[in-house]
């Protein structure tokens, strides 16, 4: 399977695995976001003991979903795709899901050592770890997708050994090097029921938000597969593709502020919070609009680089007018990102699933539905729908966080006047 199945199939056949596959990446991340908002608090609190048990049960959490759901997911695979419409790409599509559900334990194990890195303020091995994954399977993919004639079942192993090689190097640091703040000795760990319904409380509802994000593909799927074909479908997985690789560094500075917003609600510094939030807002924006300028001028360049092959080549203008609307949408992701980041820092995870719903689940899709089909708009309207509905739902997380924060002052004062 070279580059003859490497085209739209090959493209459409990823966009409807992806939102399965953000199921599992959203349990890592979940449970990763709870691990590093439960030990900044400790931190904060200056309680080590309880940080070093904390990281201990979040490996032990991560080994038993490693096994479990990926046995799960490939039992019901199939059926799954059927049911989101993939028939006619249900081979290819099957070929990848196969091997990366498989190999996913590389991803939830990357995702669990990084997220204990950032609890402890240690941003730049995180950052490595992340960039060392990123740039391999962008390195590699094409090798095992053409060079040794792979195809999609190529770019299944290229992520998978990506992310494994980033997490034998976090687990390296971690168990080998020992240079880390938190001691991960089996005499550190004492089972405490209390640790994992906090590490939950956060990690589900962050898990239930990558979930959103999966129906949300679905839905943008089956909306583009209505009002345009397969094709569509194609150009909005290859353009998210990009559009979540111009993200990377919003998601990065989304991560460094849980860890302080976590030490500092720790440490019931809200001063610090709210510093710590604004500075995010403005370093977010500043990258945000810089990487909108660099996309909106070499749209048709960067579209045709993941249009990946001659086979696909034809969609690649329509990839560029793709990635010239999402510009926009990077300038409101760090308004979003932020505010939900402060309050999963502060253990409010439900909070923080609630704005995504709002977001991501009915404000993008009704708006793209509207646009889309009551307005005719097609694709483009699907598009536009998307973005207006994350840039109204970044505002009402913001203005939402204002008014927690002010909150959190009112009981400062009083508590300091008492």
């Amino acid at each position: 399977m070279g580059r003859r199945t490497w085209g739209a199939d090959a493209l459409a056949a990823l966009g409807f695995i992806m939102p399965i596959y953000m199921v599992m990446v959203g349990l890592g991340q979940g449970l990763g976001t709870g691990t590093t908002s439960l030990i900044a608090r400790c931190i904060g609190a200056e309680n080590k003991k309880r940080a070093n048990n904390a990281g201990i049960h979040s490996i032990l959490l991560t080994l038993i979903l490693s096994i479990v759901i990926p046995i799960i997911l490939l039992v019901f695979l199939k059926d799954i795709l059927y049911a989101m419409g993939a028939a006619s790409v249900l081979t290819l599509a099957t070929e990848y899901g196969q091997i990366v559900f498989i190999g996913s334990f590389a991803l939830l194990f990357n995702l669990i050592g990084s997220s204990i890195l950032r609890a402890e303020g240690d941003m730049k091995r995180a950052t490595y770890a992340i960039a060392v994954s990123s740039i391999l399977n962008m390195v590699i993919a094409p090798v095992f997708i053409y060079t040794l004639k792979m195809g999609i079942k190529g770019a299944a192993i290229a992520t998978i050994i990506s992310s494994l090689v980033a997490a034998v190097a976090i687990f390296y640091w971690i168990l080998i090097k020992k240079d880390t703040y938190i001691s991960f000795k089996l005499s550190n760990f004492h089972f405490n029921l209390t640790i994992v319904k906090e590490i939950f409380t956060v990690a589900l509802p962050a898990t239930l938000e990558e979930s959103i994000l999966s129906v949300l593909t679905i839905g943008i799927n089956a909306m583009l597969s209505i009002v345009a074909g397969v094709t569509a479908v194609a150009v909005y997985t290859a353009g998210w593709r990009i559009v979540s690789l111009g993200i990377i560094p919003a998601i990065g500075i989304e991560g460094a502020l849980l860890t302080v917003a976590g030490i500092a609600y720790g440490a019931k510094n809200f001063k610090n919070l709210e510093l710590s939030f604004n500075y995010a807002i403005k370093l977010g924006v500043i990258i945000s609009l810089g990487i909108s300028l660099v996309i909106y001028i070499f749209a048709p360049n960067i579209a045709w680089l993941f249009s990946y092959s001659s086979n696909s080549g034809d969609i690649a203008p329509m990839i560029a007018q793709f990635l010239r609307i999402f510009c926009v949408f990077f300038m409101a992701i760090p308004f979003g990102l932020a505010s939900n980041a402060v309050f999963q820092a502060a253990g409010k995870g439900t909070t923080s699933l609630f704005l995504v719903i709002i977001r991501d689940l009915i404000l993008s899709l009704v708006v793209a539905y509207i646009l889309g089909f009551i307005f005719h708009l097609g694709e483009l309207g699907v598009y536009w729908g998307i973005v207006s509905g994350v840039i109204i739902g970044s505002a009402v997380s913001y203005l939402y966080f204002r008014l927690f924060l002010r909150e959190l002052k009112k009981v400062e004062n009083t508590t300091s006047i008492n």
